[in-house]
């Protein structure tokens, strides 16, 4: 249950100021800022129940348990018996919020937009299908007055769940616009999620907030005001706070003019030795002012008002040919095929030119030009007319029960697995086996798979994971002999005797993959957990060569937390030995300061991947 706080004073003003590290900063004058938390100073009257810390542990196990470590760097909510949200110092409109938090298990958090529009944090970990209250979700707005068990409404569920367990980082992408008013202060214009993301997965676009959602600091709504954090519902934590805050006037397109001149031109002609076809006024940016199906130049003409100065960025689409701009006399985007560029502009009024010439006569005309700049948000200065190239409709293949299929498949840092097989669960928790290295190369939890890049025209053969992925670094062979529990892992198959077998499914279509190495025969059988909570793992080797030894994980960091369990990379999933109690893995050092986990194997090993 969300709960109304009971006071708090916040200024509508349109500037505000704030102490950061002792240093007075006009928020307005910065499009981005990273919050410090070296302290509490850039919130305003914190509560005993947040505090700073270097590090957080959340038992999976444990309700509502999380531990903090000494240090600086990470912003830890643990509710005592009076506590209370947290308000920042500054003041915002339209923004873009990153962060990264760790939720404790059944533990309950919110981040509300100008203290008002609530993103639901909630630990639903293993939640098949999601609710407005669910994490990600957009809060429900509520009416007392309508009958019980319907005063909630106008909620957002997110479009799948991409939660991960309990005490593992999460990142969360905010794209916020401010609801508008016009001189008179009467809203306009509702405000908009235009975009969140969670865990690299886009799971609300473009969601109207009719008015505020439950739990709002206030009835009213506001231009500008803090941002808000819950603090009374449970643990959590946040670490890497970035706002990036759009509160800069537009430049303004005005006094425009066209001409059109028939013909094929690549190159920029004199147009002043060419009379027009057609010219005129425009009160927007269009190609459609134009009559000519194809071998046509529009100039447009007209004043550029640059409220600011600084460094703008534009991308000009011209589809079916070539464009190019210059703006206060200065070329901005050349006539060589390229679309974007940034140009260092004054303050006043600009003239520009822009040119489009079109003479590729089977694709359709459109002209398109967007702005950024400091304090801006990437907008449209034209109509919405510009075609942005041939966008195939989306081929998506469900897992609404287990399926296997086999494709190419690219993973970061360049790798493409072309013996690669996706395996789909109704669970929705999926992952990729790589036959040539007989390795789990990466898992997601979600939506199963993208086929357009396979199966669209003639296609390149691979597909792509349409839930959030967790990568498990560069695929190198599972298995290998070492003379000592030092010695380097090998990265190819060089001297193993390696032969992949295949894979047989039992009656779930579940695979258990099969290959030989070093003169024995492995079987390796992985199945998805209870509720799609992670990875189980099972290797069973007959008549195991000496000296055999299995990599577990690799990451920057690998900590254990005791009881067979291990936090991989910084807490982005955890590894959990089911034969605890006689298989003890070796953290080790491995190249470029990464750390490794190796275990050796006799005739059975056994584990999950959690996250």
């Amino acid at each position: 249950m969300k709960q109304k706080p009971t006071s708090f004073m916040m200024s509508q003003s349109f500037k505000c100021y704030c102490l950061f590290t002792g240093v007075l900063l006009a928020i307005g004058l910065q499009a981005q800022m990273a919050l410090p938390l070296n302290d509490l100073s850039a919130f305003k009257s914190p509560a005993a129940n947040w505090q700073i810390a270097g590090n957080v542990m959340a038992d999976m196990n444990k309700k509502n348990d999380m531990q903090k470590m000494e240090g600086t760097g990470i912003l830890v909510n643990l509710p005592a018996e009076k506590s209370a949200d947290l308000f920042s110092n500054f003041q915002h409109g339209d923004a873009d919020i990153e962060l990264e938090y760790m939720m404790a298990k059944g533990s309950n958090s919110g981040i509300y937009l100008q203290s008002r529009y609530e993103v639901q944090l909630l630990d639903s970990w293993g939640v098949i299908n999601p609710k407005p209250g669910d994490n990600g979700g957009v809060y429900e707005r509520w009416d007392d007055s309508k009958p019980k068990g319907l005063e909630g409404y106008q909620g957002y569920a997110p479009r799948q769940n991409v939660s991960k367990a309990p005490g593992l980082w999460q990142h969360l992408k905010i794209s916020f616009q401010a609801p508008r008013f016009d001189g008179m202060g009467k809203k306009i214009e509702n405000a908009k999620m235009l975009r969140v993301e969670l865990n690299g997965v886009t799971i609300h676009d473009h969601v109207e907030m009719f008015g505020n959602t439950r739990g709002s600091v206030a009835n009213d709504e506001v231009p500008m005001a803090p941002l808000r954090i819950q603090g009374d519902h449970g643990p959590v934590a946040f670490r890497n706070i970035i706002i990036k805050n759009y509160d800069k006037p537009r430049p303004v397109l005005k006094d425009m003019k066209y001409a059109i001149y028939k013909g094929k031109y690549e190159t920029e002609p004199n147009l002043a030795k060419l009379p027009p076809e057609a010219q005129g006024t425009l009160a927007m940016l269009s190609s459609t002012v134009n009559k000519i199906p194809n071998n046509y130049l529009i100039k447009y003409t007209g004043t550029m008002e640059v409220k600011e100065a600084g460094d703008y960025t534009f991308n000009l689409s011209t589809p079916g040919g070539k464009g190019w701009m210059r703006i206060n006399q200065q070329e901005v985007i050349p006539l060589t095929g390229r679309r974007n560029a940034q140009a260092t502009l004054p303050a006043g009024d600009l003239p520009f030119e822009i040119y489009y010439s079109k003479f590729v006569d089977w694709e359709k005309s459109g002209l398109g030009l967007t702005v950024t700049g400091p304090g801006i948000r990437t907008f449209l200065a034209s109509d919405a007319n510009a075609v942005m190239g041939d966008v195939a409709d989306p081929i998506l293949v469900d897992a609404s029960k287990n399926i296997i299929l086999r494709s190419f498949m690219d993973i970061p840092g360049g790798t493409r697995v072309v013996h690669a097989v996706n395996v789909g669960s109704a669970k929705q928790l999926h992952y990729t086996y790589d036959m040539d290295n007989a390795a789990i190369v990466q898992a997601w939890r979600g939506s199963f798979l993208d086929a357009t890049p396979m199966w669209h025209d003639r296609g390149d053969g691979s597909s792509k994971p349409t839930g959030a992925v967790q990568f498990f670094g560069k695929p190198v062979f599972a298995l290998e002999k070492l003379s000592t529990a030092d010695a380097a892992w090998a990265w190819d198959t060089t001297g193993t005797a390696y032969r992949p077998k295949g894979y047989v499914t039992d009656e779930m279509d579940q695979p258990t993959f099969k290959y030989s190495i070093y003169g024995t025969m492995v079987s390796d059988a992985i199945r998805v957990m209870e509720n799609g909570q992670g990875l189980h793992r099972e290797l069973q080797v007959q008549t195991p060569a000496n000296d055999l030894y299995v990599r577990l994980a690799e990451g920057s960091s690998i900590e254990t937390t005791g009881d067979g369990m291990y936090l991989i990379n910084d807490k982005a999933y955890m590894l959990r030995m089911d034969d605890a109690a006689t298989i003890k893995p070796i953290i080790r050092n491995a190249a470029n300061g990464r750390k490794e986990l190796v275990v050796p194997i006799q005739n059975k090993l056994s584990y999950s991947i959690i996250f």
